[in-house]
């Protein structure tokens, strides 16, 4: 119906595509966008690290893989569109071990599956052409791999928003989720709003607003916090591109890696710290509440029984910047302690099942008025276009 009121929970950049493309796809809808903060963007999208993925790490046929390709081409031509940065500055994902290669080339073949743009293999010579000053024995090189700037794409989506009618509302924490007959009740500590259908996509805040609307408990969200270093200024001229590692496959984490921004400067990071806040941006950043949620859940317990040396091993990095530079001087070989300083840091949303398993795909359940999006990481911010299409779809039964 044209006159239908949508409501959104969450204004951060997949929240705010999403409402988005429910305004440009139903013309006369009226979209309110309920954010607690009061600005768009303050959390998983404003800590982002501005890489726009080509889809090289995607299971073949999961949502992450067709949504990433998808979401690419989309975001590309809105930046394009707008004036936004967009910058094709390719990546390496490099090989410092024989044991990496088997690994590297089962990637290669995943990557050729989801249609991964001008894709090839390097060798220790070809990565001296691309990188310089950068290690490794082989590497896959994604040329078409970008750079943006996803706060300033919000910004935009949130203008979009707007500009078609609708509201975004900030400083609205939503409290509770009724269920009147013929709609959907959203809330806060001060009002109620009354809306046609729902869509929850809450971030770091995703599991407990869910539970809010009455779905399923699980997933669960765990926080993880990535810690950043930044290169020197007089030694940003060392990386060109992107330049990570071959990931461990038994992980949802790249690893540490080194990041160009369109600001120029250049990342080192990020490690992946359990943090005990689910917005603990410091080490120090504890929130009884979230640490009890933590704590009572057994998945977190099944979790750590599976994972605790790589735990380990990623506080160290956390406490010690010689031991976060460990690991990334062996892709960029001379760069070290001295090199960097410390940068900024973001939270992971982080779906957790019960059985312990960390959930690699995106996750969207549809109960009744209310869809709710559980788990969206990386690349949630590249997909986000393509995930706003794939929502407004399944909720309008116009897919």
């Amino acid at each position: 119906m044209a006159d239908e009121t949508v409501g959104v929970v969450g204004a951060g950049i997949v929240g705010l595509a999403t409402a988005r493309e429910i305004a440009l796809r139903r013309p006369g809808t009226r979209v309110v966008v309920f954010e607690k903060e009061q600005r768009v963007a303050e959390h998983q999208t404003g800590h982002n690290s501005g890489v726009v993925h080509a889809g090289i790490y995607y299971t073949p046929g999961s949502l992450k893989a067709e949504l990433c390709v998808r979401g690419v081409s989309l975001l590309r031509e809105y930046c394009q569109d707008r004036g936004l940065p967009y910058r094709e500055v390719g990546k390496l994902v490099t090989a410092v071990r024989a044991d990496e290669l088997d690994r590297m080339d089962r990637l290669y073949e995943r990557a050729k599956h989801n249609h991964v743009p001008d894709l090839r293999r390097v060798s220790k010579d070809g990565i001296k052409e691309l990188e310089p000053h950068a290690g490794g024995i082989a590497a896959l090189h994604s040329p078409r791999t970008a750079i943006t700037d996803y706060p300033a794409i919000a910004r935009e989506f949130a203008k979009d928003v707007t500009g078609s009618g609708g509201e975004v509302r900030h400083a609205f924490s939503v409290t509770g989720i009724a269920h009147p007959t013929g709609g959907v009740e959203v809330v806060s500590v001060r009002e109620r709003v009354r809306v046609d259908r729902l869509i929850l996509c809450a971030g770091l805040q995703s599991d407990s607003v869910a539970r809010l609307a009455g779905d399923r408990r699980e997933p669960r969200i765990v926080p993880f916090r990535g810690e950043y270093m930044l290169l020197r200024p007089d030694r940003a001229h060392l990386v060109r591109g992107l330049v990570y590692p071959v990931p461990d496959p038994r992980y949802p984490f790249l690893g540490v890696h080194f990041t160009p921004r369109v600001d120029g400067t250049v990342e080192v990071g990020p490690n992946a710290v359990l943090a005990l806040a689910r917005e603990g941006y410091r080490l120090t950043d504890v929130s009884p509440r979230d640490l009890l949620g933590l704590a009572a859940h057994p998945g977190t317990w099944r979790m750590a029984a599976r994972h605790w040396r790589t735990g380990l091993k990623e506080y160290r990095g956390a406490l010690s910047t010689a031991a976060f530079m460990k690991d990334a001087g062996r892709y960029v070989p001379g760069v070290g302690p001295a090199d960097v300083v410390r940068g900024g840091a973001g939270v992971r949303a982080q779906a957790l099942d019960r059985d312990g398993t960390l959930v690699d795909d995106f996750r969207i359940h549809r109960a009744g008025r209310v869809t709710a999006v559980r788990n969206a990481p990386s690349p949630a911010a590249t997909a986000s276009m393509a995930i706003a299409e794939h929502i407004a779809g399944a909720v309008f039964g116009d897919a």
